[in-house]
């Protein structure tokens, strides 16, 4: 896959009806909802498994029968995880080296899951 460079902010690129900013932000309220409806699988942590964590992020997370299931966000979401009432750990589970791929591949698995159609 080739890739094509634009000048300018990443985060305005639209596709005439969104930017990557709006989208993400739209992905980060989504899965903050997802986890407050999902609190026996949901966390949050401002740590890695190693301590580490870059600046102005946190990480949360879904630990679902078909797998993990993490994002980063932005440090400006915490009100909405406190408001959502997911459980803040000290540090996050070590990674299981998931992409994005997997990410999902382990959603549609865990709603297939429930629908009782997964192996």
């Amino acid at each position: 896959m080739g890739q094509l460079t634009i000048p300018g902010e990443t985060g305005q690129v639209s596709d005439g009806f969104h930017t990557f900013d709006e989208l993400y932000a739209h992905r980060c309220r989504l899965f903050i909802a997802l986890m407050q409806l999902l609190p026996e699988f949901a966390w949050w942590s401002r740590r890695h498994h190693d301590g580490g964590m870059p600046e102005g992020w946190v990480i949360a997370g879904l630990d679902l029968p078909s797998g993990a299931v993490t994002y980063h966000l932005p440090e400006s979401d915490v009100p909405l995880l406190r408001v959502a009432q997911v459980r803040e750990i000290e540090t996050a589970p070590p990674w299981d080296g998931h992409n994005s791929q997997d990410v999902l591949s382990r959603l549609e698995r865990w709603l297939l899951l429930k629908r009782g159609d997964a192996q």
